[in-house]
């Protein structure tokens, strides 16, 4: 009979991270994740700076900052005059005053290879989870299916869902999240940087069409776009045509016509299906869900990332000991919830106010400028620039690694 004492399902962040930081308990831990490698295009790419703090605490800093990435310190609106910043990161504290934007599949190497290093640590590639094992009412491991069409059983004294938010798992246990409204889908591509556009580095910048948004984010060499649209209207756009979703950004962005040719083809555009929602449980006698299983985040901000790698921190210093002992009472997981709710209900209330107040407005072609108040606000009194720097670069309660974990 296989067994390990802690099954995680799902090899992104939350996932990875916490493989890592048990197994520096000393805790037998087995990753599991469906995919033959990381590499998927358009996943979350934002490193927050209390991430990176948390990577540095972990001795993981140096191989870090040697992977291919960019630095983002401002949020605005363009302007007639340039760019009204209206957040601006550089103002916190050195050196974690920046948000770093790495391919997610780069991060996720850097922690597997870190966690290969514990004699503890075991990552299962090409292993879909299929269903959960029970006895009564207790959890005790998977199901699972390898690349091969083999099945098998992992029994386990705990099972960490961090298979995102279509969370099979959490569906199996029978928790069902509150679903909040949300007006957009997102529409991801990228567009060529031109040279003389360098000096732009390290901002995002927000534009507002006809019930349509583009955000730009400046990557190494290159600009990752999102063009945000009313919900549902992905099959809508397809059935347009290339030829018709080219015209709209360059309505968006005039700046953009000498590039949109960039995009080839419709399947360059990755569509984002946004959900808002949380689970007012998190757990169940012998499984934990955190991250995007626990509360799906909008990419509004870019803050899912950050939020599923605290949970992650928070659950390896509450329940590392338990885990040492055995047998984790479900009192034990329920002080993870207790820990990371307020931060989760604060970063979704900010993004149900954004897209309330700001978004939805633009989408259902109530407005077409952007808001004022903060841009006025921003540009009379610069220091405020720092405090929607600080809520998406830092954040509400930012978790530290725990001392065992530290290198």
């Amino acid at each position: 009979m296989e067994r390990t004492t802690c099954a995680i399902v799902g090899g992104g962040p939350a996932g990875m991270l916490l493989g890592l930081l048990l197994a520096r308990a000393g805790i037998e831990v087995t990753v599991l994740e469906k995919h033959s490698d990381f590499l998927r295009d358009f996943r979350g790419d934002t490193v927050h700076a209390s991430t990176v703090r948390m990577i540095d605490e972990l001795g993981l800093g140096k191989e870090f900052r040697k992977l291919p990435q960019s630095k983002l310190q401002t949020i605005g609106f363009p302007a007639g005059d340039g760019t009204t910043v209206i957040g601006d990161i550089s103002r916190l504290r050195p050196p974690y005053n920046f948000i770093a934007m790495v391919p997610q599949w780069d991060f996720l190497d850097l922690l597997a290879d870190a966690g290969k290093q514990e004699p503890t640590y075991t990552l299962r590639m090409s292993t879909e989870v299929i269903g959960l094992l029970k006895e009564g009412d207790q959890i005790t491991g998977v199901r699972y299916r390898t690349r091969d069409g083999e099945e098998g059983e992992l029994h386990a004294d705990l099972t960490v869902a961090c298979d995102g938010r279509t969370s099979l798992l959490r569906r199996e246990a029978g928790l069902v999240p509150e679903e909040f409204p949300v007006p957009l889908d997102a529409w991801w591509f990228r567009m060529p940087r031109h040279e003389e556009e360098i000096g732009e580095v390290g901002g995002i910048q927000i534009h507002i069409g006809d019930r349509e948004l583009l955000l730009m984010i400046n990557r190494e060499g290159y600009f990752q776009i999102a063009f945000l649209g009313p919900k549902g209207s992905d099959p809508k756009l397809r059935a347009e045509g290339l030829q018709a979703f080219r015209d709209r950004i360059v309505r968006i962005n005039p700046k953009l016509a000498d590039r949109v040719d960039s995009i080839e083809d419709m399947d360059d555009v990755k569509m984002l299906d946004v959900k808002l929602n949380r689970l007012h449980e998190w757990h169940r006698d012998g499984l934990l869900c955190i991250g995007d299983a626990a509360h799906a985040m909008s990419p509004v901000g870019g803050i899912g990332i950050n939020l599923a790698v605290q949970d992650a921190a928070a659950a390896a210093r509450l329940i590392a000991e338990p885990l040492r002992h055995g047998r984790v009472s479900p009192d034990d997981l329920a002080k993870v919830r207790k820990r990371r709710w307020l931060p989760m209900t604060v970063a979704q209330g900010l993004q149900r106010f954004l897209h309330a107040k700001v978004l939805a407005p633009v989408l259902q072609g109530e407005k077409t400028t952007y808001p004022k108040a903060p841009t006025v606000l921003t540009r009379l009194f610069p220091p405020l620039r720092a405090v929607p720097a600080y809520v998406i670069a830092i954040g509400v309660r930012p978790e530290h690694a725990p001392d065992f974990a530290r290198r």
